[in-house]
């Protein structure tokens, strides 16, 4: 057995949600260099034209749809043209999501309920979408992107950990009700990745000290870094293709051991 050739994607199609920037283009840009084709979706056009751009600059060939991933009929139809475009879709990577970094007795339940319709009902209207396809086909890889607060708590993140606890759940559940149609469902549980996003947080200070939380999150990580998006393109790779067959249902953290480690006595 040539064992390179079950991390092939050559003759897949993959969606990947909100692939526009940060995890969700490196994660495309992963599955394109193992061979995929890749299809994502944005919801404005401005950033479907930045992302083409990203896109062409690394050599990627990507197809861009406008599609709001907790509208059903927009994802029915988004599935509907990327078999028109590119065929049926093999992988499906529920990337896209959101957070609202506020206290819960401050956060309206409009913001709680918005956080939890993209980052959990979204990824649960995609699924469903692409599931029928897959069966029909005899095969499906779908990877949710989780978090670890998939498993922890913190500060001004209720509705988000909700969510992605949530997210783990359903990845559990989908590989119970459609590992026997040979679907593989598993999660990517990042860490804290430097992305633009989080830069103000890993700004110097004005006497050179490292950002108060910046400190923190190398302090609790054994790693002793930030992730980069880089970190998972790999993981992304090993659960899309056939090299995780036999894996189905776990969620595979890419935190440098952040989950595994109490942090240093004070």
């Amino acid at each position: 057995m040539d064992m390179m050739k079950q991390f092939s994607l050559e003759g897949k199609v993959a969606l990947v949600t909100g692939a526009a920037y940060g995890i969700g283009f490196a994660i495309a840009e992963a599955l394109a260099g193992a061979g995929a084709k890749i299809a994502f979706n944005c919801r404005s056009q401005s950033n479907m034209d930045k992302a083409l751009a990203a896109y062409a600059e690394k050599g990627v060939t990507a197809r861009g749809y406008i599609a709001d991933v907790t509208d059903e009929a927009q994802v029915a139809d988004l599935v509907a043209k990327i078999e028109a475009d590119l065929g049926g879709i093999d992988i499906l990577v529920n990337n896209a999501g959101i957070i609202k970094r506020i206290p819960m007795l401050e956060m309206t339940a409009e913001d709680f309920r918005q956080v939890v319709d993209i980052d959990l009902t979204g990824p649960f209207i995609c699924a469903k979408a692409v599931i029928p396809g897959m069966i029909e086909r005899g095969h499906g890889k779908i990877i949710n992107i989780c978090s670890m607060m998939s498993e922890l708590g913190r500060e001004t993140v209720s509705a988000y950990a909700a969510a992605k606890g949530g997210l783990k759940m359903l990845t559990r559940n989908i590989c119970s009700e459609y590992g026997g149609a040979n679907i593989q469902c598993n999660g990517i549980g990042p860490g804290y990745i430097a992305t633009p996003q989080t830069a103000p947080l890993r700004e110097r200070q004005s006497d050179g000290s490292r950002h108060p939380f910046d400190q923190f999150i190398v302090s609790k990580t054994p790693a002793g870094r930030w992730g980069e998006a880089a970190d998972l393109m790999g993981p992304a790779v090993f659960l899309a293709s056939d090299a995780s067959n036999f894996v189905n249902g776990h969620i595979l953290y890419v935190d440098g051991g952040i989950l595994a480690y109490i942090g240093k006595q004070p």
